[in-house]
């Protein structure tokens, strides 16, 4: 593929929903809405097996954990009664207090935030982490100069304070995927063909950013030549682990022992880790890679045709056509472990967690002190799993549990219902008032043996979504962010969307997917069998299922009054602030409900459990992206994602955090342009914010 301008090419233009941006469709994902869908699977339907549904639970001792899914509210009501600060607003204490600001339209290029608070970058595309690098200069750009940089969408956000007085630590941040039409100049791109692509992956991979701040409390800055900066990236050395290391599956050319990788790519959300390591998810892995058209590789959405990036012109591993590397693509797709204190030490693909469209991974400690892994397949009617490992965390024994995810067993989630005889798609309530029933964990791989008929365990870890359909696992709605609430022990899971659901031979509305046609999403709330992480039954409910109340009747919050809720879609990413509220990114109201996308609470207990409160908006074309909620400090930190995504290098649509007027007048280091960045919210000590978007906060 010869450079040229992208937006010429696009395969969702026009055929989007809504205000969606056919340039992020197609840079983001490959253009997944537009093609087949990948699983193809038989697995049963609720409406199949209602009449087995209470056989099952009795069967498996839970009677009681279904309906303690219901009246979760009244269980949490015991939580610390500093719990809920309800936005500033109602019943309990107060961390973070705010009034919920409207929804915004979609096309106001600011980040707006509520009354007295304020916002600033903390760090943005082509900010130098190492004084070598200079100031950046958009017009002078190189793949050499790009890896002195942070990169490009940023995504996966922490804030790591290191211990003592809390005025140094380290920001982690994934860098997802690249937009060549907005980054580079079009004459510089036809003419640097190999350079443009070399750069492109150079602006892809994860960060890692020495800060320091004054005061705790107060505006973190990155530190130039911190001694842990550190940029990984497409030609960073990552080494492979776990039962899959050295399988054949994944040897190549350039590796011949399956146990060495060069990159990652499309990495999503992420999490940091009981022991201080983070782990992030290779997502949408599929759309860097030409095929051979195995039945494994469309599986994955492989294409056989040419990508949309053209890597595989640069460099052969990208075209599995090419004589030894029929396996690259196999070596992408896992759960990647940085530790981000060592700048020398090398990343690691866990095989153990599975291969698929990782979302990301989010890690606690199990009853019996093995550690679990909770993830979502990002994709339309695929799974959510759960890792648990084999040998247990080691208080204070960093170096033990660096292995934790190795080795352990893996399973997928199937939803057993209540009332699936009631579930029309049309996401009516059934009568008992709420969707809801039980779960298993149904094993793919136990004790190092596979539990797939047919498959081995090289198999099982390389193919995963093909073990998922083996053994019958519940096809879900995009399943995306699954996370663990630190003060309840409840698991949370995004299901962002699927409007194939119900149509054209897929599979039907059920009681966890209730919404035929389903564009804005739902959030499940999981219930462990006695809270412990390791166990393989739960409970489930629907926490609230997504749109716009003042135009959608289908809406559901948990019985909160939709009246009284902000208009939420597409929910993405889940996080929780330090007393167990839900907060909630979202990618793509913009196309399905209107409005810009945001960052919204959700209170969980109590009267007000199902309450959502928007906090901020974001730019014309972003996404918010990684939330991380330090209430105690009065701040929020978010990445802003593909601001301006449909746009050009000469035709900007974003201007956002520089807000330059032109290109002649951008100061140094500034762009005239959208730079993705990563933000801070902060309360002001008066007055000072008045809602409003404005511009750039230096």
């Amino acid at each position: 593929m010869t450079p040229r301008n992208m937006l010429q090419l696009l395969p969702m233009a026009g055929h989007t929903r809504g205000n969606r941006s056919a340039a992020t469709c197609h840079f983001k994902c490959g253009d997944a809405c537009a093609k087949d869908v990948c699983n193809t699977s038989d697995n049963s339907y609720f409406r199949d097996i209602a009449d087995q549904a209470l056989s099952r639970r009795a069967a498996l001792g839970l009677g009681g954990v279904a309906a303690a899914a219901v009246v979760v509210g009244q269980q949490l009501a015991s939580a610390p009664s500093a719990a809920a600060d309800n936005g500033g607003f109602g019943k309990g204490g107060g961390k973070l207090p705010f009034q919920a600001i409207a929804p915004v339209e979609r096309t106001v290029d600011a980040v707006t935030v509520p009354e007295g608070y304020d916002w600033a970058p903390v760090i943005r595309w082509g900010d130098p982490l190492f004084s070598s690098a200079g100031d950046f200069d958009a017009s002078n750009q190189s793949a050499e100069d790009q890896k002195q940089r942070f990169g490009y969408n940023c995504d996966y956000l922490n804030i790591l304070a290191d211990r003592g007085n809390g005025t140094t630590g380290v920001l982690v941040a994934n860098h997802e995927y690249t937009n060549e039409n907005v980054m580079f100049d079009p004459a510089w791109l036809e003419a640097n063909p190999d350079e443009a692509r070399l750069t492109a992956m150079a602006a892809h991979g994860f960060s890692v950013v020495e800060v320091r701040r004054d005061k705790a409390g107060q505006a973190w800055k990155p530190v130039v030549d911190g001694k842990r900066n550190r940029r990984i990236h497409m030609h960073t050395e990552f080494a492979v682990d776990g039962p899959a290391a050295g399988s054949d599956l994944l040897k190549t050319k350039d590796d011949p022992t399956g146990t060495v990788v060069w990159g990652m790519n499309n990495n999503c959300a992420g999490g940091t880790t009981p022991w201080g390591t983070v782990v992030t998810g290779e997502e949408n892995f599929n759309q860097y890679y030409v095929g051979r058209g195995t039945p494994e590789e469309a599986r994955y959405g492989i294409s056989t045709e040419p990508s949309s990036r053209g890597w595989e012109l640069t460099e052969e591993r990208f075209d599995a056509k090419n004589a030894g590397y029929e396996n690259e693509a196999n070596r992408f797709g896992y759960i990647v472990e940085i530790d981000p204190h060592d700048p020398e030490s090398t990343p690691v693909k866990h095989t153990a967690l599975g291969r698929f469209k990782h979302e990301g991974a989010n890690v606690t400690i199990a009853a019996d002190g093995r550690a679990v892994a909770y993830m979502g397949d990002d994709e339309r009617f695929d799974y959510i799993y759960k890792f648990v490992s084999r040998n247990k965390y080691r208080e204070g024994d960093r170096e033990h549990n660096k292995t934790l995810l190795s080795e352990g067993d893996l399973y997928v989630a199937k939803f057993n219902a209540t009332s699936a005889a009631e579930i029309d798609g049309s996401g009516k309530v059934p009568s008992d008032g709420a969707f809801d029933g039980s779960g298993e964990w149904l094993p793919l791989l136990v004790r190092g043996t596979s539990r797939v008929p047919g498959m081995s365990v090289e198999e099982v870890l390389v193919y995963t979504r093909l073990a998922g359909d083996k053994v019958g696992a519940t096809k879900m709605d995009r399943p995306e962010d699954v996370d663990v609430n630190p003060a309840t022990g409840k698991v949370y899971a995004a299901l962002t969307n699927n409007t194939r659901r119900g149509t054209d031979g897929n599979a039907l509305a059920d009681e966890a997917n209730p919404r035929s046609r389903n564009r804005d999403g739902h959030v499940l709330e999981l219930t462990e069998r006695n809270g412990d992480a390791a166990s393989l039954t739960f409970g489930w409910n629907i926490l609230l299922v997504a749109g716009d109340p003042s135009v959608d009747t289908t809406t559901y919050f948990s019985g909160y009054p939709a009246d009284k809720v902000s208009p939420i879609s597409c929910p993405d990413n889940v996080a929780f602030d330090s007393v167990g509220n839900l907060w909630i990114s979202t990618d793509g109201q913009p196309g399905t409900i209107g409005y810009a996308d945001a960052l919204h609470k959700v209170t969980l207990t109590g009267d007000e459990r199902g309450r959502v409160q928007q906090f901020l908006a974001v730019p014309n074309g972003a996404e918010t992206c990684g939330p991380v909620i330090h209430d105690r400090e009065n701040s929020v930190f978010v990445s802003i994602q593909h601001p301006g995504d449909d746009g050009t290098w000469d035709e900007p649509t974003s201007f956002f955090p520089d807000y330059v007027e032109s290109r002649a007048t951008a100061g140094r280091g500034e762009f005239f342009g959208p730079r993705p960045s990563v933000i801070q919210v902060f309360r002001t000590t008066g007055n000072n914010g008045n809602g409003k978007g404005r511009g750039p906060k230096k």
